[in-house]
């Protein structure tokens, strides 16, 4: 669960961001120094300041929040969550649980272990539900509402990176309507992630499944995909991290609790299974279809396994990721038209009333 994990690994004070800058104004009197400090040349003792605005409101934010932020520990490795609601239902990432079916929980506050269970994971939006045994000692977080987040806004970070329990960090809040598309491997489910929050916190891993976190304490986002920089040797981009809105995940979550499954999805499908093939030029070339599910929008509009498609309304799909995120854009029940390379080499575009993504 490692390379796509979000997340910070201590509290600072920000600095020179945007906003008037902070002043405090020293007390007027000061404890006198005794005769043989002022012999001696010591300095004077003077009165601690008090502590600054923005460094009070992280602290009460801090205090507020990282109760409800939990270490999940599975037998592949560890990340983070948040607690839910009081029957004892966390939110994390899927990529954080895996294939595993049983977990622990602890709390960032320090606790006992608590044994938790999957309740369900949606692999194409990278969450997940699991559920405590006892809930007893959980405290539930307050989500706010992601469409009214603004760039600039200043953000906590909460989680558990490298193992870390607790850590936090802030940044702001860089950019939002993002789409990503996680790396798809055995570690993690090769999501394609809408609507996506981009945040200067930091991204390590253990944090994913974690709290992006306002100052009003509201958890705002899921800390979730790290980019990556090639001259790097591939290791993370500073300062370009990724989190799931809030109104994305609770979504899914209220779903997932009430029905034990993603009942709508709310994105584009066409329907198909496939992997990306390569050219003659050794170039990614298109997507190639694997298989057609039943009663699809890829079957109604006659696509079918072998057939290789090339683009969606004009806009090239050479890979997986190009044509998930192409998909992205789109809404069920619209129509696309889709370019496709057929198995006798010929070329032909149908148009395709697309589906809902399934919930799995």
């Amino acid at each position: 669960m490692s390379k796509v994990l979000a997340g910070i690994v201590a509290a600072m004070l920000l600095v020179g961001c945007s906003g008037p800058p902070i002043t405090t104004t020293a007390r007027s009197t000061t404890p006198t120094a005794s005769p043989s400090a002022r012999a001696s040349g010591a300095p004077e003792p003077t009165a601690q300041e008090p502590a600054p605005p923005l460094e009070l409101a992280f602290e009460r934010v801090i205090k507020q929040v990282l109760p409800s932020i939990v270490q999940i520990t599975t037998t592949e490795g560890l990340g983070s969550g948040i607690v839910y609601d009081s029957t004892g239902h966390i939110l994390t990432n899927a990529h954080v649980v895996g294939g595993a079916k049983r977990m622990t929980v602890t709390l960032a506050t320090g606790s006992k272990a608590h044994d938790a269970r999957l309740v369900k994971s949606f692999g194409g939006g990278d969450l997940a539900v699991i559920k405590v045994d006892d809930p007893k000692g959980l405290t539930p977080a307050r989500f706010g509402d992601s469409s009214k987040l603004r760039v600039g806004q200043l953000v906590l970070a909460m989680g558990n990176p490298l193992g870390l329990s607790g850590s936090v960090t802030q940044g702001i809040i860089s950019a939002v309507g993002r789409t990503v598309t996680e790396p798809q491997d055995p570690d993690s489910p090769g999501a394609t992630i809408t609507g996506a929050i981009q945040t200067s916190a930091a991204i390590n891993p253990g944090n994913s499944g974690g709290g992006l976190v306002d100052l009003s304490g509201q958890v705002i986002g899921i800390p979730t995909l790290a980019a990556t920089d090639q001259d790097l040797g591939g290791g993370a981009a500073p300062g370009i991290g990724f989190a799931i809105p809030s109104n994305t995940a609770t979504d899914i979550a209220a779903q997932i609790i009430r029905s034990g499954k993603v009942t709508n999805s709310h994105r584009a499908a066409l329907g198909i299974r496939g992997s990306t093939v390569i050219g003659d030029d050794s170039q990614a070339a298109g997507v190639a279809v694997a298989k057609v599910d039943k009663g699809s929008a890829a079957a109604k509009a006659g696509i079918e396994p072998g057939d290789v498609i090339i683009s969606l309304n004009g806009r090239k799909t050479s890979t997986m990721a190009a044509l998930a995120e192409a998909l992205s854009t789109l809404q069920p029940g619209q129509k696309a038209k889709v370019g496709l390379v057929r198995l006798d080499g010929s070329t032909t575009t149908v148009t395709v009333t697309l589906g809902v993504l399934p919930g799995e």
